[in-house]
């Protein structure tokens, strides 16, 4: 019996229609960006985002993060985020390699959000002098490492602060299409008035692709040599444009965040106090002591260890409402 699926978004399969439209683009075309699809993939975001961007596509969310802030930040500067922020703590330190030393400048704040006070704490203590760090960028991440999203008057006061003190914005959207769904308002509304925005797509039912969008076109300019340096530059890039562009078509990165989110709000359900924050996308952080995980596994629910007394369970866009009943049936049984 296999076991039911809730370590992560990233062991999801690839969603059929993905897969149709890279065999729908085997054939002949322009290397690299140069073919129909990486063409189309501006007009596409513009129109998702009801705002003109520059979109790019690259092979992983780690690429599209640091990619984004090498075209934001000097090697001397900083990027301002949230100390679990996964630029931070699970990218092996790619930001200080893309962005050639620069500093990460790290906050604090509750379900792993940023304030506009979170962010002034750390910034302005700092010296406008050569002695010190400068911050040159702020990164949010939609939704949270903790799975909480924010709410577009939350962002909007974050870019006016960033913008004012003359820093750049710029947001992981590893999760992006799970916040927009819980908050059911447009692509546009949940990004805000960020300068740059990587939109995941692995995590929502891709394959191999993520999307840069640049919503500054000089940013995108330097992006796109940056993003051959870095050996991101596939000579394929229709496959990788074919599943972006599919994501959007029908709003399907919508449906699958929704089905994700509805797994996701079956299982907190029952767990009542349990929950370490609220479930606002398609990650649940639960207390439970080694004791009580182990008879979850006993049960053939795959999940992780979450430091000492808890677990995380993820949801996906596959996953089975059946799956999501039975974990959450197990954990109000514990």
């Amino acid at each position: 019996m296999s076991a039911k699926q809730f370590l992560s978004d990233n062991a999801a399969p690839c969603h059929p229609r993905l897969w149709d439209a890279m065999r729908a683009v085997d054939e002949a075309d322009s290397p690299y960006d140069g073919d129909r699809l990486s063409q189309a993939m501006d007009e596409a975001f513009s129109s998702a985002f009801g705002r003109e961007c520059v979109a790019l596509w690259v092979a992983t969310g780690t690429a599209a993060n640091c990619l984004a802030l090498s075209t934001m930040v000097q090697p001397h500067g900083g990027v301002v985020c949230h100390l679990e922020a996964h630029i931070e703590m699970d990218e092996g330190g790619a930001p200080g390699f893309y962005l050639h030393g620069a500093k990460l400048l790290l906050c604090e704040g509750d379900h792993a959000k940023l304030t506009v006070d979170t962010i002034s704490a750390v910034v302005e203590p700092i010296r406008d002098d050569v002695h010190q760090v400068q911050p040159h960028a702020v990164s949010i991440t939609q939704a949270s490492e903790y799975g909480c999203a924010y709410r577009p008057e939350e962002i909007a006061q974050i870019a006016d602060y960033a913008h004012a003190k003359g820093l750049r914005l710029h947001m992981d959207g590893a999760r992006f299409a799970n916040a927009a769904a819980f908050l059911g308002v447009p692509a546009g509304e949940a990004a805000g008035s960020v300068d740059a925005l990587s939109f995941g797509a692995v995590k929502n039912g891709g394959m191999s692709t993520e999307a840069i969008l640049f919503f500054d076109p000089a940013l995108a300019d330097v992006a796109r040599y940056r993003r051959k340096r870095a050996g991101h530059l596939q000579s394929k890039g229709r496959f990788m444009a074919a599943q972006l562009l599919a994501m959007l078509e029908g709003d399907l990165w919508l449906q699958n965040a929704r089905s994700a989110n509805a797994a996701a709000q079956e299982i907190a359900s029952a767990c009542a106090d349990r929950l370490m924050h609220p479930v606002e996308a398609n990650e649940l952080f639960v207390r439970c002591t080694a004791a009580e995980r182990e008879a979850l596994r006993e049960q053939d629910f795959a999940f992780y260890d979450w430091g000492i007394d808890a677990a995380r369970f993820v949801t996906a866009w596959n996953s089975r409402q059946d799956d999501a009943m039975a974990l959450a049936r197990a954990i109000s049984s514990l």
